[in-house]
């Protein structure tokens, strides 16, 4: 399904324009959350002074609310720029997977194929020398037996192309092996980044509900 999606036109498009558009808006995210930290460095000092300076009730809430705002959008920009990542990386392994998948696939084909030219050739070695056994001229045995000699050699280099085939297929099955790991490890941390994510939003609700009260 990954595979049929990459293939669309339009991502080919997009493609193009990938890394710049990651990394402005990279860019961008890294640039907000160091703000979001300045802020809350700056209104938590604040935040401490007017506490201690037993300032009035309503001078004391509108800081405790800018605290409060700074130290939601550190949040929200620590996990955008987290999860962004997160994206990319995942983008990254199922396009390795997509691709892995094809090369498996093409691999097969040509594992079959190979073993279905080898066993031809068998066959026919097989009733040339049937042939041969039933005829017995020696004229005709030196021609077939140049020709054996020709045959066994086309097969000892199927077999060899087969074997070399067999072996590539082996990597493919451990390359789509370790990407499937990766995107199973990548899958896991990501619901735990949400759960994390939703347990702050949920504390963060409680903290502005109590401010209001």
């Amino acid at each position: 399904r990954w595979q049929k999606i990459f293939m669309i036109p339009l991502w080919s498009k997009m493609a193009v324009f990938w890394n710049k558009m990651f990394l402005t808006i990279i860019v961008l995210l890294i640039v907000l959350f160091l703000d979001a930290v300045r802020e809350v460095r700056k209104y938590s000092a604040v935040h401490v002074n007017e506490r201690a300076a037993n300032v009035n009730t309503n001078a004391f809430d509108h800081i405790q609310m800018k605290l409060f705002r700074s130290q939601r959008n550190l949040y929200l920009s620590g996990f955008s720029l987290f999860l962004w990542l997160v994206l990319r990386r995942t983008v990254t392994l199922l396009t390795q997977l997509a691709k892995g998948m094809t090369s498996h696939a093409a691999l097969e084909a040509q594992v079959n194929d190979a073993t279905e030219a080898a066993k031809k050739y068998m066959a026919e070695n097989e009733r040339l020398q049937e042939t041969l056994s039933e005829k017995g001229s020696g004229k005709k045995k030196e021609s077939a037996e140049a020709t054996d000699e020709k045959l066994k050699k086309e097969i000892e280099r199927l077999k060899a192309e087969l074997q070399k085939t067999s072996n590539a297929l082996h990597k493919a099955n451990n390359e789509v092996t370790a990407v499937k790991k990766q995107s199973e490890g990548l899958k896991r941390e990501y619901d735990h980044l949400m759960k994390e994510y939703e347990r702050l939003q949920v504390g963060g609700s409680g903290l502005l509900d109590e401010h209001t009260v």
